[in-house]
């Protein structure tokens, strides 16, 4: 296990000096009510006091009830300022404006709510010349399980070395309210949706893999699964000249 409390000093220093070097005001990130965020969340406001979550619904209710209910637990219990932007009006709008350019299918339909956040977020930040800290552990990003351009962009991410077993860890230590901990994790897309059951493995066997390298065979064909056809959400943008 690691040592929480100097994994705690470290990047809390690492995000001070990251503010101060890009001579930002503060930082914003998406206060999701799930572990990443509260972990991001505790650590940005540890190094930075004026950062700001912003609670994001979109279509899903339990983004309205459960994981907004969770957020402003974290918020209280950290002293971080939470604001609100209801994006559901937004999706509405954009689907009927694509409908008239394309059939949406649900890959296309489950994308657009990650993709909004992320514009929000960075339209928060450069009102406010902010930064956009983003909350992907580890094991989602080895399993691509994020959207590109979506959750998955950021200016930086202090959790992304972390597995979630390593988040669920340091949460524990750090004392984080006990719903954001004993929650299934859920990228709260639609209700109903949990990580494991989309992607048929548990988090647990990813994070013995990326750990130590033990899988069971069933497990192992699902996780080289999503890491091979995912590859591309982890590369630079392909440029012409380059190899």
């Amino acid at each position: 296990m690691r040592d929480y409390r100097q994994e705690y000093e470290k990047r809390v220093a690492w995000i001070r000096a990251l503010v101060g070097s890009a001579h930002a005001q503060g930082v914003v990130f998406g206060n999701s009510g799930g572990k990443d965020s509260a972990l991001v969340g505790i650590l940005c406001k540890a190094a930075c006091e004026d950062t700001v979550g912003v609670i994001l619904p979109c279509a899903s209710k339990r983004n309205y009830g459960l994981d907004a209910d969770d957020g402003r637990a974290l918020a209280e219990a950290y002293g971080i300022e939470t604001r609100t932007v209801d994006l559901t009006p937004v999706r509405e709008a954009l689907v009927a404006a694509l409908g008239e350019a394309a059939a949406l299918n649900d890959t296309a339909l489950v994308n657009l709510a990650p993709r909004l956040r992320m514009t929000a977020l960075y339209a928060v930040a450069a009102a406010e010349n902010r930064l956009v800290a983003g909350t992907g552990n580890r094991s989602e990003i080895y399993m691509g399980y994020f959207t590109k351009w979506g959750d998955g962009a950021s200016d930086f991410d202090p959790i992304a070395d972390l597995t979630a077993t390593e988040v669920f860890e340091f949460l524990e230590y750090l004392g984080a309210p006990r719903q954001i901990i004993d929650k299934a994790p859920s990228a709260g897309l639609f209700d109903g949706q949990t990580d494991e059951q989309e992607m048929g493995v548990s988090y647990r066997a990813i994070d013995a893999y990326l750990l130590r390298g033990e899988a069971e065979e069933k497990d192992l064909a699902v996780i080289e699964r999503f890491h091979g056809r995912s590859g591309h959400k982890r590369r630079p943008i392909a440029v012409y000249g380059e190899d």
